[in-house]
């Protein structure tokens, strides 16, 4: 198993820090970044091998790529998403459609969270599920969040922002366990997404695969500290929250 971090976006409501970096370097503790504490999560569950998708400001992720490695001891492998500030999230994921042959655990590279989050997750694993998402079942949601309608039986129904809020079972939190036996399914999935709309995100690729009847699981995380960056209030809390990891 290997890791995977989406870090191709710009964050523009995050400027001026993402005049000059992509958003999965934004610091949250001090030096440290998003990035860092994803690479410290991946790093703590035993992880050797993480591939990072970069785009945006991707030289910022090049010049640190070997002072990371020596920090968490992983060997990191960058692949470039040549349309990242043209396309969403589907085709940025669908760029790393080799690595996922690997089995990975997917993180978003906005989203600063526990490492209890992937221990929940790989504690998941065994009963015959192919991709399992992180779901917060205990945050209020409101009209941003990715919300997801699960089926006690059939797992996921629906994972879309376009969801009244009252009919969602949770919160997905942008981490995602992926069995690499899922990885052709899913590749060809967000390929159809992107090519429908290329403004469409990776999760409008697992609805791909559940409207085909593929079984999509999910594992709750718990009353988890956790948060997506995507503006500065996002990132005061992020760093409310970081330092006490």
């Amino acid at each position: 198993m290997i890791g995977l971090v989406l870090a191709a976006g710009a964050g523009r409501r995050l400027r001026p820090y993402t005049d000059t970096l992509p958003k999965a370097l934004v610091p949250v503790d001090g030096d440290t970044t998003i990035l860092d504490l994803t690479l410290g999560n991946f790093a703590e569950i035993g992880l050797t091998e993480v591939a990072i998708i970069v785009g945006y400001k991707k030289e910022a992720v090049y010049d640190r790529k070997a002072a990371l490695e020596a920090k968490y001891g992983l060997k990191l492998t960058l692949i470039d998403n040549d349309k990242a500030e043209e396309w969403n999230n589907a085709y940025s994921l669908w760029c790393g459609r080799d690595a996922i042959k690997h089995d990975v655990i997917l993180a978003n590279g906005d989203t600063v969270h526990p490492v209890s989050v992937e221990k929940t997750l790989l504690a998941a694993r065994g009963n015959g599920q192919k991709i399992i998402l992180a779901l917060d079942t205990v945050k209020q949601l409101a009209d941003e969040e990715m919300k997801v309608i699960v089926d006690a039986e059939k797992g996921v129904q629906r994972i879309t922002k376009l969801m009244d809020p009252a009919e969602a079972t949770g919160e997905y939190i942008g981490v995602t366990l992926i069995e690499g036996s899922a990885a052709d399914e899913l590749a060809d999935a967000l390929k159809t997404t992107f090519e429908r709309d290329p403004d469409l995100y990776y999760e409008d690729g697992y609805q791909e695969l559940v409207n085909r009847g593929f079984k999509v699981d999910v594992a709750p995380i718990g009353d988890v500290k956790w948060v997506e960056i995507d503006n500065h209030d996002d990132l005061a809390k992020g760093r409310e929250i970081a330092c006490q990891y």
